[in-house]
């Protein structure tokens, strides 16, 4: 590689999005001080873009515009430039987000916003041409008017940017109002699974014609509504529409056929070609919901789309340190001699590629009869590609298939004459000659920065699949990314987690020179992902963690006055705002899963304060819950958990004894929204018996591992057998 004609400060960044921009003629700073102290004394306009590694239109801007000199002299001489990577500063994003989504109607990114030297926000965009086009104003031209107007009508600006500050502050406050009592759990419910099942596509799955996402929350919400209304013909449908919608994902392009896992998003209403980047995020919710397929269904398919997604995990977005990566681009090098990325490059295949890799005849097929045929036929390859040109406006997959699962296992083997049971073998070869020959392509680029959110939800999806797969080197995987958190991202002196860290030379782990603190959604993610390892593994140190980080998230980011916890904390001049979300996405909004989280703190720790917080915030949220539910499904499931009391499932026995862990097995197989395990194993001096004093009068009757079932500090007579629990547990 030539020596890079430009180096600007981001060169000392750690964020890989960053350091894809070091090199552009464009003066970047990251956001901070120095940045906000040059465009004060140069009472200069600040440019600030934000995007992430994985983001094509970002690449796109970058291309044409970031790289180009002419544009870069045009941004030096009039603006402080500041990049931001969104997923290392959630807090910067989404002022600004607010701000663009407020005055544009829409949002995404790159996000392009315009401030004065104070921070605020007066014009902003998305993606912009480089160029004036028939429809759209290029950003050259833009960058040339706002640099004009701020010469112009500098006061006029600045008076409205406070304007428009003063609107967002009002607009964007979540409080109670007046009442203080939690919305109605039954209408909640009721009106998210209306309005869930309005939207529902009876023929694919998913809840939107296209582009269609693999959207957990909804299916958990589904999953819980179906736990609450087994008899009835609205629950049978709610676990239809869950279960539907899984078994279409996974048979998708959506689902990465030959190298495991699931691509972020469908862009058509079959879940057939997708955009390619691969998130964390997705991975550990989509593992946990397939996981509790599983256990509702017990149909082994779910099971081994879970293992999929885990395989994938393990293999591409591990670190050896034990934490996980964020993503996996879409974009990648056709072939080692290209000179363009394209989209999907790493994942599609030409008909002939695949003929030239399988041209084994199959033994008892029609004569002629290769593993091409077969493979090709249930994959849905086609000798001019797949994928519909609609689909594709950049044509970067014109004559390549994505594959997809058309047929059935019986169809596809009656066709060729085969018998069902030597199909799955077949294919299985076909898939494992693909990865080969796909492993000899450059790979897409990885974004190798850790977030303690994203790997605590990734931790949730190894401890519940480990649990409800009864697969011991899952949960042993989720501890060793605990205490990789543990180790990298917290901080022991102040009790605080920090954001990220980042993978360094010879696979140190780096942190920057100035650690990001730790966000809302990086307590709330490891707080869950604690409690669902504790129940995974029993092992109470991760308790005990838990209960401290919830003490430390009341701390820093309840809002007293208005209920509810904040997304950031206090005391940072440069944010404008102090939000809460208020949309359940592609991750859940923290609030709503605090609300289950507290729920569980209280039945771990015995503190009644930690129930009447989760009340508080279903109330600053009830207005919303009431009308459009369907944009908090997993606050709309906390109503119902919230509603029902959760029941701690106390199992009393020697962990190491075989009755033990049978009936450790019974528990764990079912799916009961509102239950938290522990083990009383005795131990007077353990942390479990230190916060509970109820659990010393629990007894092992004849000496027996025996179960209660305890709710509001009263329990259930005892039990010793597995099938008396499975009976108590599912009403």
């Amino acid at each position: 590689p030539s020596v890079p004609r430009h180096t600007n400060r981001l060169i000392n960044e750690k964020s890989p999005y960053l350091l894809q921009h070091a090199h552009n003629p464009v003066d970047w700073y990251p956001w901070g001080q120095e940045a906000f102290d040059k465009a004060k004394k140069e009472n200069k306009l600040i440019f600030l873009s934000v995007g992430y590694s994985t983001c094509h239109w970002c690449h796109v801007m970058e291309e044409e515009s970031f790289k180009n000199k002419e544009i870069g002299e045009i941004m030096n001489k009039n603006f402080v430039c500041i990049k931001v990577d969104r997923e290392e500063r959630p807090d910067v994003d989404k002022v600004y987000m607010t701000f663009v989504q407020a005055t544009s109607g829409g949002g995404g990114w790159p996000m392009s916003v315009w401030l004065t030297p104070d921070l605020k926000p007066f014009v902003g965009g998305t993606y912009f041409p480089p160029e004036d086009g028939v429809h759209r104003v290029g950003f050259r031209t833009v960058l040339l008017r706002i640099a004009e107007q701020w010469k112009e009508n500098k006061e006029a600006l600045l008076e409205n940017s406070q304007k428009i500050l003063e609107a967002l502050l009002y607009r964007s406050e979540i409080h109670v109002q007046g009442q203080e009592s939690p919305p109605p759990s039954k209408e909640v419910m009721a009106t998210c699974f209306k309005q869930l099942s309005n939207s529902y596509d009876e023929d694919y799955g998913g809840f939107s014609e296209s582009p269609k996402f693999p959207t957990p929350v909804n299916l958990n919400f589904l999953f819980t509504y179906w736990a609450l209304h087994r008899t009835t013909p609205e629950g049978a449908r709610a676990l239809q529409m869950a279960l539907h919608t899984l078994k279409m994902m996974a048979h998708g392009g959506i689902h990465d056929h030959v190298g495991q896992g699931f691509h972020r998003y469908s862009t058509d209403q079959h879940w057939h070609v997708p955009h390619f980047e691969k998130m964390l995020y997705d991975q550990g919710q989509l593992a946990a919901t397939y996981s509790r397929a599983f256990q509702i269904s017990g149909d082994e398919f779910f099971a081994s789309v879970a293992q999929d997604i885990l395989l994938y995990v393990s293999r591409d977005l591990s670190d050896q340190a034990g934490g996980f990566y964020s993503a996996e681009d879409a974009d990648s090098y056709p072939t080692a001699a290209s000179g363009k990325k394209r989209e999907g490059a790493f994942c599609v295949w030409a008909a002939e590629e695949i003929r030239a890799l399988l041209p084994d005849p199959v033994e008892g097929a029609a004569e002629g009869t290769t593993l091409g045929d077969v493979f090709m036929h249930h994959y849905g390859v086609k000798e001019t590609g797949n994928v519909s040109p609609m689909k594709d406006p950049h044509q970067e997959l014109k004559g390549k298939n994505v594959l997809i699962v058309r047929c059935s296992p019986e169809l596809t083997a009656s066709r060729f004459g085969l018998e069902p049971g030597r199909l799955g073998a077949l294919l299985r070869e076909g898939r494992r000659r693909l990865s080969t020959a796909r492993a000899q392509r450059p790979r897409p680029h990885l974004d190798t920065k850790m977030l303690a959110a994203w790997n605590g939800l990734m931790i949730s999806g190894f401890a519940q699949a480990g649990a409800a797969l009864a697969e011991q080197e899952y949960v042993s995987r989720a501890a060793q990314a605990a205490a990789f958190l543990r180790r990298h991202l917290f901080d022991p002196a102040s009790g605080r987690l920090l954001r990220s860290c980042y993978q360094g030379k010879d696979n140190t782990v780096e942190q920057s020179a100035v650690p990001i603190q730790g966000f809302l959604e990086d307590y709330v993610f490891v707080i869950q992902a604690l409690f669902d390892l504790y129940e995974a593994s029993l092992e109470q140190g991760w308790l005990e963690w838990a209960l401290q980080l919830q003490h430390m998230q009341d701390k820093l980011f309840w809002d007293p006055k208005g209920f509810a916890y904040f997304s950031s904390e206090a005391g940072d001049p440069s944010l404008l705002l102090r939000l809460k979300d208020d949309q359940d996405g592609a991750e859940p909004t923290p609030n709503s899963v605090t609300v289950t989280n507290l729920l569980r703190a209280a039945c771990y720790s015995g503190r009644t304060e930690w129930v009447e917080k989760a009340g508080q915030i279903l109330a600053a949220f009830s207005e919303r819950l009431q009308k459009i539910p369907i944009a908090l499904p997993e606050m709309a499931r906390a109503t119902a958990v919230f509603h029902h009391t959760l029941k701690q499932v106390v199992i009393c026995g020697d962990p190491q004894g075989e009755d033990t862990k049978e009936m450790l097995r019974c528990v764990r197989s079912v799916f009961s929204p509102n239950k938290v395990l522990m083990l009383a194993d005795g131990d007077s001096t353990g942390f479990l018996y230190r916060q509970l004093p109820f659990l010393a009068s629990l007894e092992r009757k004849d000496g027996k591992a025996t179960a209660y079932l305890c709710s509001n500090f009263a329990c259930s007579l005892p039990v010793t057998s597995p099938q008396e629990l499975r009976g108590m547990l599912c009403p």
